[in-house]
């Protein structure tokens, strides 16, 4: 799979007033009536089971120029430390969203399914908006490339 491009985002949620967040390459939608994208989580990641209980995420779909972002919430450091420098402002749902961002997806919780070693959760969008426009960050062949 290395060797196919994925979009690089961060899903991010407010669990009783802590933001948590994790980088994911595994954004997809899934329906148009409802609209509904599905995101996948490893198990072993601490927003995993957070997410579960949050209710709501946001997904903050990245620049190109935002690979150090990326890096930042790919990284299993607490959380606090996450948010130093990264300009930030509250959704709809009270998920932080990334603010210079390309673009941002709001979701509540729709469903979880277990596969494998990760989980796909399902969001049912609730809000949607446009940043400026610019090139979309992908990862492949263990890094991170502006289309």
């Amino acid at each position: 799979m290395r060797l196919f491009p994925s979009g690089v985002c961060v899903v991010s949620a407010n669990v009783e007033g802590t933001r948590v967040a994790t980088t994911i390459g595994s954004l997809v939608s899934l329906s148009l009536e409802p609209p509904l994208v599905g995101i996948s989580v490893g198990r072993d990641v601490s927003l995993h089971e957070l997410l579960r209980t949050a209710g709501a995420f946001g997904v903050s779909i990245l620049r190109g120029d935002q690979a150090d972002v990326a890096a930042v919430f790919a990284r299993v450091v607490p959380p606090l430390v996450l948010w130093d420098g990264v300009p930030v402002r509250d959704g709809a749902t009270g998920a932080p969203l990334l603010a210079e961002a390309l673009a941002w997806i709001e979701c509540r919780l729709w469903d979880r399914y277990d596969a494998g070693d990760h989980s796909i959760f399902v969001g049912e969008v609730v809000a949607v908006e446009e940043g400026e426009p610019g090139e979309g960050l992908v990862y492949r062949e263990h890094g991170y490339h502006a289309v």
